[in-house]
């Protein structure tokens, strides 16, 4: 679902308009490993820039490197970023990949920073001349808790403000352009050798004693869980809304239409009953292979108690008859001696 920065008014399309963006995992392996060299367990964020490719309004960014960061927490309009740094890492990748360019910069967030807007203005001036697609603002989320895919993507858009006081003697209100960050949709692809070393990656990280119907679990578990964000999300735009406090946006209410046209209608009779009729069968499968487990488990265990005691006999005669003829050794062995 495509949405807008709160504190803004709805964009205007333009032909150099951001489609999507996908970030591949090397992106997402750099960025976390940049977050914990340098801002672990502090306030602080890490940023650095995205290097890939663009077409048709389409972003892809394939690869990254950090950047030396500081800004002041106490004073949101001092930071300082590396430029020298920045410059001599672009000119060692291009010797290494000529393709890869300069399609944006990322932050670990986990929200919009005011210093992010005049970040994106001086990394624009790495983008190469006659670039069509702008440079896009990647939030990476490093937090482990977090259940939904941990990239959120901004391009930055141009707005007429007509509400801006004026400074002079007779009042009024004047127009002013104003730049703010607006959400595109945010991918997460990768190619064959991506895909590869990611396998390879998560058979270490994968826990073998989880059994697969756990993993299952929990994998339904994410997906509701993210699906309620998601809706408390569009319920709280659509009541900013409807109190005045968000300007609304046609797009985010026609894709929130098309979501609720979606969703099946409940109320219907033959609906509900092939919802139960589905459902008595499953729990039927379910009992009926906890009764076969059960038996089996029995049977196992007669078998064991068979054997053993075939094995082993009952104890009793064979003890009594080596008690007996051990007395009567000893009374034997007694006579002898006498």
């Amino acid at each position: 679902m495509t949405s807008v920065d709160e504190t803004t008014p709805s964009s205007t399309s333009s032909s150099s308009e951001v489609i999507d963006v996908t970030v591949h995992p090397l992106v997402l392996l750099s960025a976390a490993d940049h977050y914990h060299r340098v801002a672990r367990g502090t306030r602080k964020r890490a940023v650095g820039v995205l290097l890939g490719s663009s077409s048709r309004g389409r972003v892809d960014a394939t690869n990254s490197f950090a950047v030396p960061f500081e800004e002041d927490s106490k004073n949101s309009e001092v930071f300082y970023l590396d430029h020298n740094f920045l410059e001599n890492m672009l000119a060692m990748f291009r010797k290494v990949h000529v393709k890869e360019r300069v399609v944006g910069f990322y932050s670990t967030g986990p929200q919009i920073r005011p210093n992010d807007l005049r970040i994106h203005s001086l990394v624009s001036r790495f983008v190469p001349a006659g670039t069509v697609t702008p440079p896009v603002f990647v939030i990476i989320d490093v937090r482990p808790n977090r259940e939904s895919i941990p990239t959120t993507a901004y391009r930055v858009v141009e707005e007429v403000d007509s509400n801006v006081p004026s400074a002079g003697e007779g009042g009024g209100s004047v127009a002013e352009v104003r730049k703010s960050f607006a959400h595109v949709p945010s991918l997460i692809g990768a190619m064959e050798a991506e895909e590869v070393g990611v396998e390879h990656l998560l058979r270490d990280i994968n826990d073998p004693t989880v059994s697969t119907v756990a993993n299952l679990v929990k994998a339904k578990l994410s997906g509701l869980s993210t699906l309620t964000e998601k809706l408390v999300e569009m319920k709280d735009y659509l009541t900013a809304v409807s109190e005045g406090k968000m300007k609304p946006n046609s797009e985010i209410i026609a894709n929130m239409q098309a979501i609720v046209n979606l969703l099946p209608n409940l109320n219907v009779e033959e609906l509900v009953r092939s919802m139960l009729v589905k459902n008595n069968d499953m729990h039927m499968v379910i009992y009926l292979s906890a009764l076969i487990r059960c038996v089996i488990a029995l049977h196992d265990l007669v078998l064991n108690k068979i054997a053993y005691n075939d094995e082993v006999g009952d104890g009793f005669g064979e003890i009594d008859g080596k008690k007996v003829k051990s007395d009567a050794d000893a009374g034997e062995e007694k006579k002898d001696e006498k």
